[in-house]
């Protein structure tokens, strides 16, 4: 097998991917048209040589020189991870932050001996596995009340360990990246069936703790479901969750940990839930006239206990950008898979359903196929296509000056109309005011009975030098509006650095402090992922509150 492209250091994805230089000089072309600009013209990507790192301000000790870098590639690959804002500085070649060292653990005892490294000199460490995260959760910007900075990257923990067929379970290790876990499963004609949009470089550690959203709509939404038991190496030493399909003995230990982002401790390994490969599938694209029509089909069928594999509702700005819709209808997606039953029973619900409230459905949509025949062309398969070139485009977007992200949220039904329209009316008056013109879209991820998951994409012109203020004041005013309006900071994207302002005010103040007594336990030197969900000073007063009984100082 040839060897692939190396991955890029500044953005998403591998060298030589996404858009050709013809393909992105039409696409300037058509954005000039579009926003009414003279032209729009294209940054290169960094060259290496072009860098300038601050040097390292850590050496590591001699036991630990092997499975530790310094070299200018590693820690340039682990200064950001894939938001809009973290492409928009490595594309102005802004490398100020990079980790100072950068550690490569191969065992637990490796992960063990780092951060006892790490807490003896005082250095942050930030757990890494595949560096997609868009909300600043593996940035090594930690400030001066560290020593420095540490990227510990799981990389080389990526191996399925055991698998038991019996109970339909596998025990993997942390590290593992989407293509390789499934690759290692499939010999047992198993799968873990969780495909986010970043499945390409993700690993199994880091969807468990950013609690991650995969491709399941409905029922088996978030990597949550699957996790059996976990293995946790903190710097207070190891937790390790018992192996039950079930208890209720007590709080999870599991969810104590599950959406921790980093810090706690470091996933090394979890026993995973596993289901038999796929053998049917079936899929229908269903037209609505309006975005409002489609998500009233889109809870019917959520609410009707069908669970459907996809239930994306695109509006028509998203069905015309993946090339799904004519541009002036909605257009809902459906999709069911299965290892055993075929599907046309469930699939003609669902169709009734969606025909029911207003879904113009093709005659000969939703036949039940045997494992990829066709099951993925016409507008189903175009949206696919679109899913996993997008964050390519999106590079190529920024490249270009384009102001181009995402956010998504989640709200009940009852509240959902009102919120669309407050939310979609917040951002598209800040992107006035801020661009002067562009464009807020919005799809459905996911689906509950109790409501949906909105994701919004913005796009806009940039202005050179001015794009990351120009974001913030879009971000800012979206934000306030969700949380105003009743829904969540983020559905799945995690809260890492970026949401830390809103997910403040969305926490009860009570859990609040019981994490912060969490992390003081677990990692009592603060250094595990600083500034990530819990203030510093936060920790700093419960660390120094256990250290002053009955009152003494």
């Amino acid at each position: 097998m040839s060897t692939p492209p190396p991955r890029r250091f500044w953005g998403w994805g591998r060298e030589g991917a996404g858009p050709s230089p013809e393909q992105q000089r039409a696409i300037a072309q058509a954005l000039a048209a579009r926003f009414g600009l003279r032209e729009v013209t294209i940054t290169p990507p960094p060259l290496l040589e072009e860098l300038r790192l601050p040097a390292p301000r850590l050496a590591p000790p001699g036991a630990l020189a092997a499975l530790c870098s310094t070299a200018p590639l590693d820690r340039a690959g682990h200064a950001y991870g894939k938001s809009f804002r973290d492409v928009v500085r490595a594309l102005r070649r802004d490398f100020a932050h990079p980790p100072d060292v950068v550690a490569f653990p191969h065992t637990e005892a490796e992960v063990t001996a780092v951060l006892d490294w790490c807490a003896g000199a005082n250095a942050a460490v930030i757990p890494y596995g595949g560096g997609s995260s868009v909300v600043g959760g593996v940035e090594p910007a930690v400030g001066a009340r560290y020593a420095g900075a540490v990227s510990l990257d799981l990389a080389r923990l990526d191996r399925v360990v055991e698998v038991d067929r019996t109970s339909r379970a596998a025990r993997i290790q942390a590290g593992v990246l989407g293509p390789a876990l499934e690759e290692q499963l499939r010999p047992h004609g198993l799968t873990l069936r969780h495909f986010p949009q970043s499945f390409e470089f993700s690993s199994l550690g880091g969807w468990i703790a950013t609690r991650s959203g995969g491709h399941y709509a409905t029922l088996y939404t978030h990597i949550d479901e699957f996790v059996e038991s976990l293995r946790v190496i903190t710097p207070a030493g190891v937790v390790e969750t018992r192996r039950l399909p079930g208890s209720g003995a007590g709080p999870s230990p599991d969810r104590l940990f599950i959406g921790s982002e980093g810090i706690l401790g470091v996933i090394t390994e979890a026993w995973m839930r596993l289901q038999d490969r796929p053998r049917f599938r079936a899929s229908a694209a269903v037209t609505f006239a309006d975005f409002a029509a489609g998500a009233t089909a889109a809870r019917a069928i959520a609410q009707a206990g069908l669970y459907p594999s996809n239930c994306r509702l695109l509006d028509p700005g998203e069905a015309t950008t993946a090339g799904a819709g004519s541009g002036g209808e909605a257009v809902l997606l459906v999709a069911f898979e299965s290892a055993d039953p075929e599907l046309d029973a469930w699939m003609a619900r669902a169709l009734a359903l969606a025909a029911a409230h207003g879904g113009r459905v093709p005659p000969d949509a939703g036949r039940t196929r045997r494992a990829e025949e066709g099951a993925r062309d016409g507008a189903a398969g175009a949206w696919r296509k679109s899913f996993l070139e997008a964050p390519y485009l999106r590079d190529a977007l920024v490249a270009m000056g384009m102001i181009s992200e995402t956010f998504e949220t989640a709200v009940t039904w009852d509240r959902f109309p009102a919120f669309h329209r407050g939310v979609t009316t917040a951002a598209e008056e800040a992107l006035r005011l801020a661009c002067g013109a562009g464009q807020v879209t919005c799809r459905f991820t996911h689906v509950y009975p109790d409501g949906p998951a909105p994701y919004y994409t913005v796009i806009g012109p940039g202005r050179r030098g001015a794009e990351l203020e120009q974001w913030a004041a879009i971000k800012r005013a979206a934000s306030e509006a969700i949380l105003r309006l009743g829904g969540t900071i983020t559905h799945h994207h995690a809260v890492g650095r970026d949401h830390r302002p809103w997910y403040d005010r969305e926490r009860p103040a009570g859990f609040a402090a019981a994490l912060a007594a969490a992390k003081a336990a677990l990692d009592p030197a603060g250094v595990l992922n600083p500034g990530v969900l819990i203030d510093p000073r936060e920790e700093s007063a419960t660390r120094g509150s256990r250290a002053r009984p009955d009152g003494d100082g």
